[in-house]
């Protein structure tokens, strides 16, 4: 079982910056590949970015390739996302997770989620 908790959201203006960590707990991230999801209201949620076990293979959506950054410390059990140059279109809920397949898996394979962190970016 892991537990995941993410931290690091709140409020910024347009072409700001945060920087999302997601803290594990229970057993260690290094077996695990690492997802951020994102949910904005009405819409369905998408894959952001994944990083392997490792740090060595990453995935970025098209929409945030440039601007978001997804990095890994498996001695402190943590996964980071680094948001830079925001937009109001990344506004939303922010969740990572953590799956056993690959970079590119889909939601559906995911085993564990955090409770999600919310990002609001104003214009």
């Amino acid at each position: 079982q892991v537990q995941l908790v993410e931290s690091g959201g709140g409020s910024v203006q347009a072409g700001g910056s945060l920087r999302l960590a997601c803290a594990a707990s229970g057993r260690t991230l290094s077996s695990y590949v690492m997802g951020w999801f994102r949910q904005a209201p009405g819409k369905e949620r998408e894959l952001v970015a994944a990083i392997s076990r490792g740090g060595g293979d990453t995935y970025y959506a098209d929409s945030v390739k440039g601007r978001f950054t997804i990095s890994r410390d498996n001695a402190k059990n943590t996964v980071y996302l680094q948001m830079n140059s925001l937009k109001p279109e990344d506004t939303a809920v922010y969740y990572c997770g953590a799956n056993t397949l690959g970079v590119r898996a889909r939601e559906r394979n995911y085993d564990y989620w955090g409770q999600g962190t919310q990002v609001t970016v104003s214009s």
